[in-house]
């Protein structure tokens, strides 16, 4: 379980944290899970939001809370599933939310790696899970890390946008200088949430921001495979 694999500036920026006790200890954590039991992502792709978006790239994060604990489900970027596999409720509406918002034409899969690679870091809280079971790596150490990868790019970069959906990524706001960032908050596209998500509109207004700020806006369209 390593961010290390090829020198990037996450790794560069992050090297200080994963070296503390308490990283330590989670490695460990998985390790054994790994050995007992079915754990989402698979280990190559734990880091997959990072390989996919370097630091110096991202300029909009959407935040997740756990991986999907299904089979086949996550690959290491929030919301997002992998080929072949049946978009979960959630992702569901944040395409019809973007079909409201900019006119996107749901594709006929649910993998968001596209986005991935312009710059938007889909990163979930805790990067891991144990198969069939919700929330059950959660509170072992992966949220301190992943808020410290919150601060750092709130320091590092300038004009970044962060969409945070529901209570738990609204949290995190605390850690985010919202003088140079554009902080977009809005209920989670959780069917749970009665609707409340849509007409949020923050796909458009992150492309306004970027655009505002010289940076290239996503291009939100997936295409079909």
């Amino acid at each position: 379980m390593s961010v290390k694999k090829e020198k990037s500036m996450w790794y560069a920026k992050l090297e200080e944290e994963l070296q503390k006790p308490y990283y330590k200890a989670l490695e460990q954590f998985v390790k054994e899970e790994r050995a007992r039991f079915t754990v989402y992502p698979k280990e190559s792709e734990v880091f997959n939001a990072l390989k996919l978006t370097p630091l110096e790239n991202t300029k909009v994060v959407i935040l997740g809370q756990d991986p999907y604990h299904g089979p086949n489900q996550a690959h290491g970027l929030s919301f997002s599933v992998n080929d072949g596999i049946k978009p979960p409720p959630s992702l569901v509406n944040i395409f019809k939310e973007l079909h409201t918002d900019v006119g996107f034409s749901v594709p006929n899969h649910g993998n968001l790696t596209e986005w991935a690679r312009q710059g938007v870091l889909m990163l979930n809280a805790t990067l891991t899970v144990r198969a069939g079971e919700p929330a059950s790596h959660q509170k072992k150490g992966w949220e301190r890390f992943t808020d410290a990868m919150i601060k750092l790019i709130s320091d590092e970069k300038e004009h970044c946008v962060f969409m945070l959906w529901g209570s738990y990524a609204r949290s995190k706001t605390v850690l985010i200088d919202a003088t140079k960032h554009l902080v977009l908050e809005a209920a989670h596209p959780s069917p749970l949430a009665r609707g409340a998500f849509f007409g949020s509109r923050h796909f458009s207004q992150a492309n306004a921001w970027l655009k505002k700020h010289g940076l290239e806006p996503v291009d939100w369209q997936l295409k079909n495979i």
